[in-house]
């Protein structure tokens, strides 16, 4: 992977884009994170994806309609792996539609990936919505906690929105309350990685690169956050906010895993050591888990 200038890629996705659905487009991810902490053109950040999250959920079929057909007429091309990569002739059955992953004239490099937010609060694990191009359908898949990062969105200079850092650590969090069997499908410098330790990972990055001591306010967010996506269920899922970052910590294999990731990703320009991490983790404990976790009691 290549470093990316998140203000350079920002802006070629925002002015690709019909205007118009700007409003419907929040960045999630890597390049997010790297957005909100590395301002300047000199900060970058090492990822392929740039991860487009399309709220409402009412308006984000004809939203991803709008928005790939524009990208196809401007000669973005499908990213195709496995099989995957053309429209289907039909909507179903829709877990066989292919994402819409598209790169940029000139740019291999990286890509655009469209993913929505959930119908309901009850609407959980990953279900896929049909996305209508021409005389076939993509897809738009949604995970069940990534309305969350849809909460209260932040402005760029360009546009387009991004998701709190606090809200995506959230969704990361709740995404994996145990560390999982599954790999990620990319190595990462040579390495096969659990999906669990590099999202769980991303948050223990967000909370280092964190100037705010105590991350303020952060707590009291992420419990707006939950209230607003899961009006019944939040006071459960606020309690086990932390389990799978304490599973993280106290796992020498799988932290070492999260290490690896972040030293080559978002934290490659000030590497950090094992008990670095560790300390960090524990800080985020201590100063926003927990309090959460109280407050839902």
């Amino acid at each position: 992977m290549k470093p990316l200038s998140p203000r350079t890629v920002l802006a070629k996705v925002a002015e690709a884009l019909p205007r118009e659905r700007l409003k419907n487009v929040i960045i999630i991810g890597s390049l997010a994170v790297a957005y909100h902490y590395f301002k300047d053109d000199e900060g970058d950040v090492r990822t392929k994806d740039v991860d487009c999250l399309l709220a409402p959920n009412s308006e984000m079929a004809v939203a991803g309609s709008d928005m790939t057909v524009r990208l196809l007429e401007q000669g973005w091309q499908p990213r195709r792996i496995g099989g995957f990569g053309e429209p289907q002739a039909e909507p179903e059955p829709r877990e066989a539609l292919s994402a819409v992953r598209l790169t940029p004239p000139g740019h291999e490099d990286w890509f655009v990936e469209l993913i929505g937010v959930p119908e309901s609060e009850y609407d959980t694990g990953k279900n896929w919505v049909p996305v209508e191009v021409g005389d076939g359908y993509y897809g738009l898949p949604s995970f069940e906690f990534l309305s969350l990062a849809a909460f209260r969105p932040m402005e760029t200079e360009f546009g387009i929105r991004y998701a709190r850092p606090e809200m995506m650590a959230l969704a990361n969090l709740l995404s994996h309350p145990h560390i999982g069997p599954e790999y990620m499908t990319t190595e990462y410098e040579g390495r096969s990685i659990r999906r669990s330790n590099k999202d769980l990972g991303r948050v223990l990055a967000i909370a280092r690169l964190d100037r705010d001591p105590g991350m303020a306010g952060w707590g009291d967010s992420m419990l707006e956050g939950l209230k607003a996506a899961f009006p019944t269920r939040y006071p459960d899922l606020a309690q086990r906010t932390g389990s799978g970052l304490r599973e993280l910590l106290a796992s020498d294999d799988d932290l070492e895993e999260a290490q690896h990731i972040l030293n080559t990703g978002l934290l490659a320009r000030n590497k950090v050591g094992m008990e670095q991490l560790r300390a960090t983790g524990r800080r985020f404990i201590q100063d926003v888990i927990e309090p959460l976790e109280r407050t839902c009691t």
